[in-house]
C-alpha cells in the first residue's frame, strides 16, 4: 500500500473523505448538526483543518486506486508538526464564519466551547506531532487501511524521535490507537451530548 503527501489538487478528495468519515462521529456528529439535518457546512468546517496542515505537507492520503476502490482518497491522516499551528488566522476566521452562519446560536456557543476544551487539554510540555484527523472512506471502512496509513506515519515519526498525540472522539477506535502503542492520559466531555473525547500520548520508539 503506498502513500504520498496530499497536495493541494488533492483538497477536495481529502476533504471530502474527511467529511464522510465524522458525519456518524459521536462527538462532532452532534457538535455540528443542525436542526433541518443538513451537512453540507460540514464539509467547509473540514476543510480549513486540511487547508491549515496543508502548509506543513503534512496530509497524508492512500488512493482508493491502491485498495482496489476509484478515485476516492480511501484513507487520509491529517498531522500537524511540533510546534506547528493546526489553523491559520484565515482557517480560523472561516470557521468560526461556518459556524455562526450554519448553527443556531446555542450550537455555535456549544462548539466554541468545545475548541477550548481541546484546547486545555492538549498537553504542551513536550514537543510532539499532532494527528488532527484519521478518516477512512466509508466504501473502505473495516479494511486496516487506515490503520496501515498510521502505521506508516508513526514509523516515520519514530525515526526522526518525535512523539505523537491525538484526540479520539469515538471509542471503539481506542482500542486501535493502542494497538498503534498510544496511551490514554485523560478525558473530557463533548458540550451537547457529554460523549467522551479521550486524549492519547505514544512516545517515540
Amino acid at each position: 500500500m503506498q502513500r504520498r503527501i496530499a497536495t493541494e489538487n488533492d483538497l477536495d478528495r481529502v476533504t471530502e473523505t474527511v467529511h464522510l468519515a465524522f458525519l456518524d462521529d459521536p462527538v462532532w456528529s452532534v457538535a455540528l448538526a443542525r436542526p433541518d439535518g443538513s451537512t453540507e457546512h460540514a464539509r467547509d468546517f473540514w476543510r480549513q483543518y486540511v487547508r491549515g496542515a496543508q502548509r506543513y505537507s503534512t496530509v497524508f492520503l492512500v488512493e482508493g486506486t491502491e485498495v482496489g476502490g476509484g478515485d476516492e482518497a480511501a484513507a487520509v491522516a491529517v498531522w500537524l508538526p511540533p510546534g506547528g499551528d493546526e489553523l491559520s488566522d484565515e482557517h480560523e476566521a472561516e470557521i468560526e464564519r461556518i459556524v455562526r452562519e450554519y448553527l443556531e446560536p446555542d450550537a455555535a456557543r456549544a462548539l466554541f466551547l468545545l475548541w477550548e476544551r481541546f484546547e486545555a487539554h492538549h498537553p504542551h510540555d513536550e514537543p510532539h506531532a499532532y494527528l488532527s484527523l484519521l478518516a477512512t472512506h466509508p466504501t473502505h471502512r473495516g479494511r486496516g487501511i487506515g490503520q496501515q496509513l498510521l502505521a506508516e506515519n508513526l514509523a516515520h515519526f519514530d525515526s526522526a524521535g518525535i512523539h505523537s498525540y491525538l484526540e479520539s472522539t469515538n471509542p471503539a477506535n481506542n482500542h486501535r490507537y493502542e494497538r498503534a502503542g498510544f496511551a490514554r492520559i485523560g478525558e473530557f466531555s463533548a458540550v451537547l451530548n457529554e460523549a467522551p473525547v479521550t486524549t492519547m500520548w505514544r512516545s517515540a520508539r
